[in-house]
């Protein structure tokens, strides 16, 4: 046990976020993503775990030691809804508000389709499954930087 590091990071992940450098991707997945085989071609190349959160809590436990980028408008990216890309299922909308805490200032997270979550979530650094169980519980959140003292 560390003093100030969310419990619910485990040492893979730690270890993960650490090396992460500006600009590189995470995507922190529900159980029905394709998670294991997207892993195997990102920078990290294996498959981490948050099974026991959801899509909310491990955000919150991931964006209370990372950064996110504060240079781009794709600072965080959702998967959209097939038929209804407008659409913002609970799911997402308690990561978005997650994140609106985090930021401290409402940055609405940007939407991709299907097709093109999967293709830029090959080229993320790593893929973090978590035990999410509803549909469309997944985001890539990209890495920002923290700034001299």
């Amino acid at each position: 046990m560390l003093k100030r590091i969310d419990p619910r990071l485990n040492p893979d992940v730690l270890h993960a976020l650490a090396l992460m450098g500006h600009g590189d991707e995470l995507v922190v997945a529900d159980a029905n993503f394709p998670a294991a085989s997207t892993a195997s071609k990102t920078d990290y190349g294996r498959l981490l775990y948050l099974g026991n959160l959801t899509l909310a809590e491990a955000v919150d436990a991931i964006l209370s030691l990372m950064p996110l980028d504060t240079l781009v408008d794709e600072f965080a990216c959702r998967m959209q809804v097939d038929e209804a890309p407008n659409e913002l299922p609970p799911v997402q909308a308690e990561a978005q508000a997650t994140i609106d805490r985090s930021e401290g200032t409402p940055r609405p997270l940007a939407g991709l389709d299907r097709h093109s979550f999967y293709a830029r979530a090959k080229q993320a650094y790593a893929v973090i499954l978590t035990g999410e169980r509803r549909f469309y519980g997944t985001v890539l959140l990209r890495k920002g930087v923290i700034e001299p003292a």
